[in-house]
């Protein structure tokens, strides 16, 4: 399997397959709505705003696994990134990240990049940066915030 064998259902219920994204360097993080690390939304949308019409993409898939920190309904998460945080990149329907039920796409990519002490997801805003052919590059503590990514992302867009 490949990123690009992945499929996942946005905010407005649409499923997108991963292989839209061929050609783009795309940044995926497991995000919550009532977290410390939430303002993180603001930095992910500022990259976002500078890099996309490079051939960046953020992928945010809500997750509600870490202290019932994002125990909204999809909607309401949508509103609260729109509304606190101007999100415009992509937002996807609430998953699990770890555990039986577990979404395909992050099997996959805890598969490709474990963290130091194992493959589980560790908290909210666990990110994995991925080239423009779908390989896994990286993937970066819940506490790296995104402006730190920066060096990474421009060397993939180059």
């Amino acid at each position: 399997m490949k990123f690009y064998d992945f499929k996942a259902t946005k905010m407005n219920k649409q499923e997108i397959s991963m292989e839209d994204y061929k050609g783009k360097v795309v940044l995926v993080v497991n995000t919550a709505s009532k977290c410390g690390l939430t303002p993180q939304f603001k930095y992910l949308e500022e990259l976002y705003k500078e890099y996309k019409d490079k051939g960046l993409e953020i992928l945010g898939f809500p997750c509600n696994q870490f202290a019932k920190q994002d125990s909204g309904s999809n909607e309401e998460i949508h509103e609260f990134c729109q509304l606190n945080y101007g999100v415009t990149f992509t937002m996807f329907e609430k998953i699990d990240v770890n555990g039986k039920n577990a979404h395909p796409l992050y099997k996959y990519l805890k598969s490709q990049a474990k963290s130091l002490l194992s493959k589980e997801i560790k908290w909210n805003f666990t990110k994995f940066l991925i080239d423009s052919n779908g390989n896994v590059i990286k993937r970066y503590a819940p506490t790296v915030s995104p402006l730190k990514i920066k060096n990474d992302i421009e060397n993939l867009l180059k």
